[in-house]
């Protein structure tokens, strides 16, 4: 066998494996097999670059980086269903359609995109984006390997799926990610959306994305041109061609046995290697879907069943102590570990003292949690009916965990620590410092900033600017590059801007809307050392309290000394350039879900250049909520009080 029929006999073998492993999940040989097969197909190709083709498995994660996603045109529209929550819901929807047999399958809470193939070939992949545009991100997809590069058959057509994070990659992922002191992915799918979207295609083939595909949207599934006549027959047949398609769907008729299909797969919702957040109902022929039609944004032969907020019973453990950066007091909760929507918990939030006691919570007790909006953990109720008398009743400590200084209950049912150098208080103050939405320090998590309190290289935000690599580098598990990395991205975060850098200061009762607002004022740092109560709550939406809180906060010397620091470290501390426009001055905008083409954060800059404000919240004075993908509660709110509600291509329609 020559080099080229080697070369081609490689890529056929790894094909047929990576399809028998990712889609069919029935290996038949072992992955150091695997492997070595591939090492040697590199080594070949690398020898033979004549021999390129874009179809062989060492081009799924072979892509450059981006420096942007290009926009793509859907060639059909990608709609999304209408949304149902109970059985009475549901059955309003059955009784209209007669009788007739539906497609259930289970709703994966991922990420959707479309897949083009031509002659069989795949060529294009993007995301729905707002469902007439998306964003191109095919080589970002050649890394899912169960998205076939090459079909049975050299058909022409377009087919639907939901990219997501099986449950063990994202564990997996986050013992990493908190083994090295970053921030812990939310949950499996806003994981999945931010690994498809990373410019650069290496970074998505880490994150370990699969996908089941669930639909036709354009083409034929037959060489001959004939049509499928129903929802199974398609998938049935998508499975031939070589796309993995979800298992768990049945072919049912009538509510009941609907109902019980939903009551079973909620039984089973957690043994599931991938997570769901309800299930899907479609009329299954198409003869159906034809009668019943399609009504303005969503077909009228099909809905979505949204599962409840999922709960669990769990027991309290103990109840431990977090001190925040402004010196507040937070119970939190120690549980026995519980699979919860997607993650497994075992600790959530209790608030404060009031919120344990308004609830009853006793040490010891049985608790039901669930996840606020999917993400949070949060502590339900207790169950005093399950106690067995061994609970004992909490109370917030007298002295402060951190320090051991007295503590105070203050106007707002929040226990303070009153000594401003509590080392939990400085630690946490740094973090805020560097976290995303202030200074921005890539690397400088919660146990890099132990690590460099402990060893006594920093007390405040001013120290980081002064560390020096050698420092950093004798830190344990860190290393020159390690330290080289983090000193880079402190260099970096110079340039934040004024608005980021009140924000990071940690300033009580003060976020983003609140920096950006008073940057846009005072134009400079030290001009808020002289401002003054009445002068801030002129600027929109201050009240009393906050301007107090950021008046005190300047008043203090140690402050100010920070400040000068900083100032002296070279941290930009003036404002970005006004507005160049006025197109959208006097309007006010919300950002809400993921937009097709563009950050939030990029969507923010261009309103704020053509005069707009960008708030956090929904309100009656809101002027306009931009809507992407995934929008969730705000939308909802906006829906509520009539606020007019745009797209992406709205807002850049807006702006001209």
């Amino acid at each position: 066998m020559n080099f080229e029929e080697k070369i081609t006999s490689l890529r056929r073998e790894l094909s047929h494996h990576a399809r028998l492993y990712y889609v069919y999940d029935a290996p038949e040989i072992s992955d150091y097999e695997y492997d070595m097969m591939y090492a040697e197909l590199l080594r070949l190709e690398a020898e033979h670059p004549e021999l390129y083709d874009p179809e062989s498995p060492t081009q799924r994660v072979g892509g450059a980086p981006l420096d942007k996603f290009d926009e793509v045109v859907h060639t059909s529209r990608m709609d999304s269903l209408s949304d149902v929550f109970s059985f009475e819901e549901l059955a309003d929807f059955t009784s209209k359609n007669g009788e007739m047999v539906y497609s259930v399958e289970p709703k994966i809470d991922g990420l959707s995109v479309a897949l083009t193939y031509e002659k069989g070939i795949f060529v294009k992949g993007a995301t729905r984006g707002n469902g007439t545009v998306g964003e191109d991100v095919t080589q970002n997809l050649k890394t899912v390997f169960s998205i076939p590069m090459k079909l049975a058959e050299p058909l022409d057509l377009c087919v639907r799926g939901e990219v997501y994070m099986p449950r063990a990659v994202f564990e997996r992922i986050n013992r990493t990610r908190e083994a090295e002191g970053k921030a812990l992915m939310a949950n499996p799918r806003n994981a999945a959306a931010g690994s498809l979207r990373q410019l650069d295609p290496k970074i998505t083939a880490s994150r370990g994305l699969d996908i089941f595909v669930f639909n036709l949207q354009s083409g034929s599934l037959y060489a001959d041109g004939r049509e499928a006549t129903s929802h199974t027959e398609t998938l049935d047949r998508l499975a031939e061609l070589g796309f993995k398609v979800i298992g768990e769907r049945a072919r049912l008729s009538g509510q009941s046995e609907i109902e019980d299909y939903i009551l079973a797969l909620g039984k089973k919702r957690d043994s599931l290697e991938y997570d769901i957040d309800g299930v899907v109902i479609k009329a299954d022929l198409f003869t159906d879907r034809a009668r019943l039609g399609e009504g303005t944004k969503t077909p009228k032969w099909a809905v979505a069943y949204k599962f409840p907020p999922e709960e669990k019973q769990t027991r309290l453990l103990d109840i431990s102590i977090a001190v925040g950066r402004t010196g507040v007091l937070t119970p939190t909760a120690e549980l026995e570990p519980v699979r919860l929507a997607g993650t497994t918990v075992s600790r959530a939030t209790l608030h404060n003292l009031d919120f344990i006691r308004e609830r009853g919570i006793m040490l010891g007790d049985t608790v039901t949690l669930r996840k606020a909006g999917d993400i949070i953990p949060e502590v339900v109720c207790a169950h005093p009916e399950w106690r067995t008398g061994d609970e004992r009743v909490f109370d917030m400590p007298s002295v402060c965990p951190s320090c051991g200084e007295p503590v105070y209950r203050d106007d707002e049912a929040a226990v303070r620590c009153t000594n401003s150098a509590c080392p939990a208080q400085v630690a946490r103050s740094i973090e805020h410092f560097a976290s995303k939405g202030a200074m921005d320090i890539e690397g400088l998590g919660p146990q890099i900033v132990e690590l460099l309190i402990d060893s006594g290289l920093i007390s405040d935000p001013a120290d980081l600017y002064g560390l020096k690599v050698e420092d950093v580098a004798a830190l344990e598990r860190m290393g020159e590059k390690s330290a080289q990395n983090l000193l880079t991205a402190i260099e970096g975060s110079k340039a934040a801007g004024l608005e980021r850098l009140i924000y990071a200061l940690g300033i009580r009762n003060v976020g983003q809307v609140a920096a950006t607002a008073l940057a846009a004022r005072y134009g400079e740092l030290d001009a808020l050392f002289s401002a003054t109560v009445e002068d801030i709550c002129d600027i929109d939406d201050f009240g009393k309290i906050t301007a107090e809180c950021v008046v005190n906060w300047f008043s203090h010397p140690q402050n100010r000394a920070l400040c000068d620091r900083l100032k002296a470290a070279g941290l930009h501390t003036c404002a970005v350039a006004a507005p160049t426009g006025d197109k959208l001055r006097g309007l006010s905008f919300v950002l809400t879900g993921t937009l097709p083409t563009m950050s939030r954060d990029e969507a923010s800059a261009l309103i704020k250049a053509a005069g707009g404000k960008v708030v956090g919240s929904v309100s009656s004075k809101t002027s306009y909520v931009v809507a992407g993908e995934a929008a969730g509660s705000k939308l909802t709110k906006a829906q509520n009080l009539g606020i007019n509600i745009i797209d992406e291509a709205g807002l850049l329609a807006m702006l001209g």
